[in-house]
């Protein structure tokens, strides 16, 4: 893949999530997949999702045990992200990434030593997008009436291969 088009699409995904302050994170416990709202850091997107938390919940354990994680958005489209989750702690980021917004939320500051960061670094994406009404119309007939419905790209996959 080149350099232009991983570009392209990231600009794409960027342009996908921007807008979309919650995300959904899924994590992969012994139980099963289990999902939680979580409040995406306000950073430019260059192929990495950042989220606060805390060292005293579950997501923390369930990411040192397993980093494969999803991360979905909602907004004027619909988007899936695949990546890998690394937990980070360093002062200098967190302090970057800090808002005011986290300080209500997390009840606490920045340089708590329980307060981390969850670095997703996204392998790939797939997203719909709402606005394409006809694509959608033609999809659900053909799904309808039992054609293969295979030739109506609704959606679309971004590889970002990190």
């Amino acid at each position: 893949m080149s350099n232009m088009i991983k570009q392209e699409e990231m600009e794409t995904l960027r342009g996908l999530i921007k807008d979309v302050d919650i995300a959904m994170l899924t994590t992969v416990t012994e139980a099963g997949l289990v999902s939680r709202p979580m409040k995406t850091q306000e950073v430019e997107f260059d192929g990495d999702l950042w989220f606060f938390t805390k060292k005293e919940t579950n997501k923390y354990e369930e990411i040192l045990h397993d980093q494969d994680v999803n991360v979905a958005y909602v907004g004027k489209s619909y988007v899936s992200v695949r990546g890998r989750a690394e937990i980070v702690e360093d002062l200098d980021k967190k302090r970057e990434l800090w808002s005011k917004a986290n300080e209500k939320i997390m009840q606490t500051s920045y340089d708590d030593s329980n307060v981390i960061l969850i670095k997703v670094n996204v392998e790939a994406a797939e997203y719909w997008e709402t606005g394409n009404f006809t694509k959608k119309v033609v999809f659900f007939y053909k799904q309808m009436t039992g054609q293969s419905s295979k030739s109506v790209n609704i959606n679309e996959t971004i590889e970002l291969n990190n």
